[in-house]
């Protein structure tokens, strides 16, 4: 624990740091539950759906409000590599920030309670999981060693108890699962009632599913990496936007020494979204998965990408190569990777010529 104050990070509100983006087709009522711990923050909000509709956001928050007629107009050309009428198109927000971090909620999520009943700081805690090292090279069987009240445990090695950066902090959710239509089928009534009290490290070479709906990042070290891929109206594939983010920024990670940790902290979700409608969304995506997840499993990046941006065009080079074979949507979506990084970079240019290179 020593060098990390973590009293002092839950204390300061880095609210020079952080924006909150939200993807949303109404207005954000929501935001008034929320405002005991966001009231601090800017928000960067990108309507979905018809640009004519009125958003309306609550009284005294700082907000940027964009629309797909502001998509259009800022990215040209290069536009159609933001998904519409589906959640990916949270990822313009990404983009258009100038922040260190970023956290992402969804518009159904509410503040959660632990098991003492205090409402739960999601932004102190991801900030605490991004501030404080990663372990991805060995485990830590009493799982996030810069927590309070635990450390390394015994046979540990001493030459990695200093870690890595952390890029990625991966929240989760109480009461409704983020599942696939198949098992929201199944399992209609499930809810998550397990409070678990834990952050861990995902390993070094294993992927996991990234839910987007309460996610923090390091944009300066993995933004460019953080696409959500071409999804929604007009492409065969919806609701994989934030795997297909998660699976390629976890390989990004990996290729360039950052870590990611996922268990708190929790937001409260509070509506499931129709299981039928989903499976229509899904049902390419459930075959598909088969064969992007073995694609990045398997996949190396070469030491020449040394950035995130030139890790993501070696990645679309790849999908093209490996995955049109799958399905010719696979193409479109390299082509919009492409679009993304070249979008980034206009809007991003390096500070005084450098970027953020791998450790």
């Amino acid at each position: 624990m020593a060098g990390y104050n973590l009293e002092a990070i839950e204390a300061a509100p880095l609210k020079e740091d952080v924006d909150i983006v939200i993807p949303t087709i109404r207005s954000l009522d929501f935001l008034e539950q929320w405002r005991p711990f966001l009231k601090h923050y800017h928000l960067i909000i990108v309507q979905d759906g018809d640009p004519s509709i009125n958003i309306r956001v609550p009284e005294g928050y700082d907000y940027e409000l964009y629309n797909r007629n502001d998509i259009n107009r800022i990215l040209g050309p290069r536009a159609n590599c933001i998904s519409y009428k589906d959640g990916g198109c949270r990822c313009f927000g990404f983009m258009v920030s100038k922040k260190k971090y970023i956290y992402t909620i969804d518009d159904d999520c509410f503040v959660a309670k632990d098991p003492s009943g205090k409402e739960i700081n999601v932004i102190a805690q991801h900030i605490k999981n991004l501030e404080t090292p990663s372990t991805p090279h060995y485990f830590n069987t009493l799982y996030d060693p810069f927590r309070d009240g635990t450390d390394f445990v015994r046979g540990y090695p001493f030459s990695l108890r200093e870690g890595v950066t952390t890029a990625i902090s991966h929240g989760l959710w109480l009461n409704i699962p983020d599942y696939d239509a198949p098992t929201q089928l199944v399992k209609p009534r499930e809810r998550n009632i397990r409070y678990v009290d834990a952050v861990m490290t995902i390993p070094k070479g294993v992927l996991y599913p990234m839910c987007g709906m309460n996610l923090a990042f390091n944009r300066e070290l993995i933004g460019p990496a953080m696409y959500f891929g071409l999804m929604g109206e007009g492409q065969p594939i919806s609701r994989y936007d934030d795997m297909w983010a998660g699976w390629a920024a976890k390989v990004v990670c990996d290729h360039l020494g950052f870590g990611v940790k996922t268990g708190l902290p929790y937001v409260w979700h509070s509506k499931a979204s129709n299981p039928f409608v989903n499976l229509k969304k899904e049902h390419k995506g459930l075959h598909w998965q088969e064969d992007m997840v073995p694609f990045f499993q398997n996949l190396r990046l070469s030491k020449e990408s040394d950035t995130a941006a030139k890790c993501y065009m070696e990645l679309s080079n790849m999908t093209k190569e490996k995955l049109t074979e799958v399905d010719p949507y696979f193409e479109k979506l390299a082509d919009a990777m492409v679009a993304w990084i070249e979008a980034w970079e206009e809007l991003n240019p390096p500070v005084d010529g450098k970027d953020v290179k791998a450790k």
